[in-house]
């Protein structure tokens, strides 16, 4: 996620945060950036696991499965 993108987040929490609160567009915005930004560190955090192996007590390397 762009830096720009994280520093409106910020702002919009600081100022949700003061006695004037957001405005109802400011909301729908702060709502917007911060579903983008949780879904793009499931993305990263998916692709992370993805390569991550688990070791046994034999050595033996596996690769970790998708809970369904």
């Amino acid at each position: 996620m762009e830096q720009s993108k994280i520093d409106r987040i910020n702002e919009l929490a600081r100022k949700s945060k003061t006695a004037d609160g957001l405005t109802e567009e400011e909301k729908a915005e702060q709502f917007r950036l911060r579903r983008e930004y949780i879904a793009e560190w499931r993305r990263a955090t998916e692709a992370t696991l993805d390569n991550v192996y688990v070791v046994d007590e034999q050595g033996n390397q596996r690769k970790l499965n998708k809970k369904q």
